[in-house]
């Protein structure tokens, strides 16, 4: 159980630290109300009002965000596969053989949809 107590620290002084930043820029921090930060803003060009109603994102800002998490996550994956993976032995290589064919779908969807093209 001695083993946790320093990621349990960790956490505390990482959520200590969240929570304290929070309530001391709700203090400290200037409290102007104004029209204008309440409007949309994208890159600095105003968004132009459609007749059908509230305007709508493209599907390229979620599909951006969901490329960035998926390789973000087989980084996180892919690292201590690649210090340890003598140890892991026949086992470990299948697994990361279907991580990375998982990782390998995921990326085709992405390419075919329209994620990497950047107009």
């Amino acid at each position: 159980m001695e083993v946790y107590v320093p990621v349990v620290i960790m956490f505390a002084i990482g959520a200590g630290f969240g929570i304290v930043s929070v309530v001391a820029s709700r203090i400290t921090g200037p409290h102007r109300k104004n029209r204008a930060k309440y409007d949309p803003y994208e890159c600095g060009i105003e968004p132009a009002p459609t007749s059908e109603g509230p305007m709508k994102f493209p599907v390229k800002f979620y599909l951006t965000a969901m490329l960035f998490i998926v390789f973000d996550i087989e980084i996180i994956f892919l690292v201590p596969w690649a210090v340890h993976h003598d140890v892991l032995g026949i086992f470990g290589f299948w697994a990361v053989f279907m991580f990375i064919a998982a990782l390998f779908v995921a990326y085709a969807y992405e390419w075919r949809r329209g994620g990497l093209d950047w107009d």
